[in-house]
């Protein structure tokens, strides 16, 4: 079996593969202040919650946008599943040809959204990340990553909203009845959310524009569900997105070590 772990800066979201199928999937914090231990003590027990066996897994593979947490992560496999894990990072087979103009740039979550995509749903593929930041991104019909853009997520756009003024109150993100709110909390959650969804509906729209045809619109992370109902731009909602490439990305590095021997 093959555990893939997505560390980002709210979350750590991993599930464990046997083969294609998922077998499970877990969501914990991303708790800098937490040592290997802690972590692989966390991660044993999620394991035998379920009743899954930790030495049946055979290989980790982790994307990371959080590069000082990586040290704690990769020790905690080392010492509670006996593997040393493989980073998407430069020299990793990917599968993704990258079009920046430095692919070192490209975030590891990203390349894997896109091995996914690709693999999944084929080419033109836009697909849209929301996370704490949101980030879109574009592959062509052959699998290359073309680029994208990158946006504050929602709920940090949120956070930022209320923190950085003196009255106004936090408040829950959910799709409010109208645009024209009559309090202050309803004028907070209409501008937050329908602002957001005009935001995905231009930028997909401006992305389409500049391929010159329709693309399949995939979208993962958290706040997906809430915002593809309005939106009504994205085609396919795919939570498991990330993982998925990570596994893939395993795979391919896997096969090319099996015929290197």
């Amino acid at each position: 079996m093959i555990l893939t772990l997505d560390i980002g800066n709210t979350n750590i979201k991993t599930a464990l593969f046997n083969g294609e199928e998922m077998v499970k999937y877990w969501r914990v914090s991303t708790n800098k202040m937490y040592s290997s231990d802690e972590y692989g003590i966390l991660f044993i027990n999620l394991f035998k919650h379920e009743g899954l066996d930790p030495s049946k897994v055979e290989g980790v593979c982790i994307s990371s946008v959080v590069p000082t947490f990586n040290f704690t992560i990769e020790h905690m496999c080392q010492n509670y599943f006996g593997l040393t894990p493989m980073f998407v990072a430069p020299g990793v087979k990917t599968g993704v040809n990258i079009r920046y103009e430095n692919p070192r740039e490209l975030g590891s979550d990203r390349i894997a959204n896109a091995a996914a995509a690709y693999a999944e749903y084929g080419g033109p593929c836009i697909f849209i990340d929301f996370g704490t930041a949101t980030t879109f991104g574009v592959v062509d019909e052959s699998g290359a990553f073309l680029g994208g853009c990158i946006c504050p997520g929602i709920k940090l756009a949120s956070e930022a909203l209320v923190t950085g003024t003196a009255k106004l109150p936090r408040f829950a993100l959910t799709r409010p009845e109208s645009v024209i709110g009559r309090t202050t909390l309803t004028n907070l959650q209409s501008g937050m959310y329908y602002g957001y969804v005009g935001l995905v509906r231009n930028i997909v729209r401006k992305i389409k524009q500049e391929l010159g045809r329709e693309a399949m619109v995939v979208a993962t992370g958290g706040m997906a569900v809430m915002i593809a109902e309005e939106s009504k731009v994205i085609d396919k909602l795919d939570g498991l997105l990330t993982l998925k490439g990570l596994r893939l990305i395993y795979e391919r590095n896997s096969q090319e070590g099996r015929e290197a021997k």
